[in-house]
């Protein structure tokens, strides 16, 4: 705010935010100048002052940015990224290609882990009034194919049998939970999903990278909502090389198929345009 500004101008009472105080020579976030982060905190730590208000401690810090480095990329396969790469060979822009392919991060594709927390909570608020682990998984299981879809969010991949990614990321809380870190309920209650989904169905459903990182979010209290807004952050590392590649790479005009491949047709077979009066 600047000294000529009143506080309860319509100009001041236009915007409010508890996350940035800024005036000519001197910035701010959530309190703290900047001149002093600088040097002294990771692109972690402030992720978490910029959305919970305070800064981590070290542990803390390190979890979320394991959970962050974990889900940059998967390949061109993934809409977002190929959307990245083919918005490149439009003429456009990187940030218009990361915004492109963000912008599909969206329930089906980048929603996972948002939907995992939600699930995780809802199983934690079982076991908070009463119910055991196994009655309570087995129970939010069944309330959320009831509510909301068959699929369980964070389990089972198309393409790997096993994400590799996933019991390494579990390794990484149990051990944070030993030391004390975070609690650890909420990886006991992702490997009680894990156990309840492999019996049911009768063949391995594993945890994947939404249901691993939704762990990590879950145990380090961010609200489920963030934990989507984490992983597009997270994602846009991987949405930038690759928009960059491509744009290094070069060529022009490319769709989701090569040139020279046809889409399967099964509308009517030719037939002339009728006369009409």
């Amino acid at each position: 705010m600047t000294d000529t500004q009143a506080p309860d101008s319509p100009a001041q009472q236009w915007w409010h935010t508890d996350i940035i105080d800024m005036r000519p020579g001197e910035i701010r976030y959530r309190g703290y100048p900047v001149e002093e982060l600088i040097g002294n905190v990771g692109f972690a730590d402030m992720v978490w002052l910029m959305t919970r208000g305070e800064l981590p401690g070290r542990p803390q810090a390190a979890l979320l940015e394991t959970a962050l480095m974990s889900a940059v990329d998967h390949g061109p396969q993934a809409p977002s990224i190929a959307i990245a790469r083919m918005a490149m060979t439009c003429g456009g822009s990187l940030n218009n290609a990361m915004a492109s392919a963000v912008n599909v991060l969206d329930d089906v594709h980048g929603g996972a882990g948002e939907q995992a927390v939600e699930l995780y909570q809802s199983i934690l608020e079982r076991q908070i009034g009463g119910s055991d682990l196994e009655t309570a998984v087995r129970e939010g299981i069944a309330d959320w194919q009831r509510q909301r879809t068959r699929i369980i969010p964070g389990f089972g991949h198309r393409f790997h049998p096993v994400d590799p990614r996933g019991p390494r990321l579990l390794e990484l809380v149990e051990a944070a939970a030993a030391r004390g870190e975070v609690d650890g309920c909420f990886v006991a209650i992702a490997r009680e999903v894990e156990r309840q989904l492999i019996a049911m169905k009768g063949k391995p459903i594993p945890l994947n990278i939404d249901g691993a990182t939704a762990v990590i979010y879950a145990e380090l209290g961010f609200p489920a909502p963030l934990a989507r807004g984490l992983f597009c952050l997270s994602r846009s590392v991987g949405i930038l090389a690759h928009a960059w590649e491509q744009q290094c790479q070069g060529g022009r005009n490319k769709g989701p198929i090569p040139k020279g491949w046809l889409w399967p047709y099964g509308g009517p077979d030719p037939r002339p345009v009728p006369q009409r009066d």
